[in-house]
């Protein structure tokens, strides 16, 4: 017998744990994605690309561990999709916007909490761009389609008909040789005098084991890009409510699944309607907002710093809005497919970081060219 036959309590609960402790710990160690990516082509420093490998490594052996447990049996985790060429161009608009944002979808809802006037505009043209791509979705989806490259294959192991066990571990095995080397060399650690500060490396193992909770839990690892379009949609909703309906992409319901803990089916879609994706991704929003805001209160800070640079407030505006449009063109966010997908060898996540990099580099190109000048 399962623990719920409504599950709605248990996902909504269990997600604003999970955002409370990851907003907590990204503001600790100051774990952005964003920074990962841009300081490698900003400075030609990959002292937080080595974190992001760490996080990566530790969450593949976590997901395989589970799978081969029985403890996740949702493998692919729902709303991985077949790859398609379009998930190299979303990841490359996802590039240029982080950069410019300066944060990704996560990083820029912690900081928010955290008091940063940026971030918040930066999430405010993500919700705009959300609700943008509604607009021409049936456009996008019908070229996304047309460049499909295997359409019954959602992981690299599922493409070449293997266990996922045969690649997964072994390329885990390989970076653990290559991380633990770099341990020893010193290269993970860093010295930092400030108060409360979380070492990297430790943020990096402690979200491995979010995202692993969240799967055993929820169904599915930490994602969050649906909220910013539901949550667009219905800011749109409020004066054109029979536009927002009309549109496609808001009448979709790509959630559908029996959720961990549960024997009924939960949908659940980019459109305005209180379903499945909001009682998931709301509480997930909430809780790294004001788990930001919690790690910033108890060290004394977290005011808003309202005085910003016209350069960086456009910046921040305009990234965000191509953070939202790219997610829903990737689909999905860079903390879905480097936290998820990529653990896993999704085709999509694994085309998704083709395109995010040279993205990233673009981005930082222009951010020194027109921002930071």
């Amino acid at each position: 017998m399962t623990l719920l036959s409504q599950p709605y309590p248990l996902l909504a609960a269990s997600s604003l744990l999970i955002g409370l402790a990851a907003g907590f710990v990204m503001h600790r160690a100051d774990f952005c994605v964003t920074a990962c990516f841009r300081d490698v082509f900003l400075f030609r420093d990959f002292f937080l690309m080595r974190q992001m490998v760490l996080l990566v490594a530790v969450s593949a052996v976590l997901f395989e561990a589970g799978r081969l447990s029985g403890v996740i049996a949702l493998y692919p985790f729902p709303l991985l999709g077949p790859p398609s060429l379009g998930n190299i161009l979303g990841g490359f608009v996802f590039g240029i916007g982080m950069v410019l944002a300066g944060g990704c979808v996560c990083g820029s809802l912690f900081k928010l909490g955290a008091g940063s006037v940026a971030s918040g505009l930066a999430v405010v043209g993500m919700l705009a761009g959300s609700a943008l791509y509604g607009e021409f979705h049936p456009q996008w989806i019908a070229f996304a389609g047309q460049a499909l490259l295997r359409p019954t294959a959602i992981t690299l192991p599922q493409w070449l008909g293997l266990a996922p066990a045969w690649l997964v571990l072994p390329a885990a095995a390989a970076v653990g040789v290559w991380l633990r080397r770099e341990f020893r060399h010193g290269r993970m650690r860093r010295p930092c005098h400030a108060a409360g500060h979380l070492a990297p490396w430790r943020a990096a193992v402690l979200l491995a084991l979010l995202g692993f909770a969240s799967a055993v839990v929820i169904g599915m690892p930490m994602g969050i890009t649906t909220a910013y379009a539901k949550l667009g949609a219905g800011i749109e909703a409020l004066w054109a409510p029979g536009h927002v309906h009309a549109l496609a992409y808001f009448s979709l319901q790509p959630l559908h699944y029996i959720p961990p803990f549960s024997d009924r089916i939960v949908s659940g879609g980019p459109g305005p309607a209180l379903d499945a994706i909001a009682a998931i991704q709301y509480p997930l929003l909430l809780g790294i907002v004001a788990g930001g805001f919690i790690a910033a209160r108890s060290l004394g800070e977290g005011r808003p710093r309202w005085r910003l640079p016209f350069r960086q407030a456009v910046s921040a505006l305009g990234g965000g809005l191509l953070l939202g449009l790219a997610a829903r063109m990737a689909p999905a966010c860079n903390v879905w497919h480097l936290w998820a997908g990529l653990p896993i060898l999704a085709l999509q996540s694994l085309l998704f970081l083709v395109g995010l990099l040279p993205g990233t580099w673009l981005g930082a190109r222009l951010l020194t060219r027109f921002v930071v000048i």
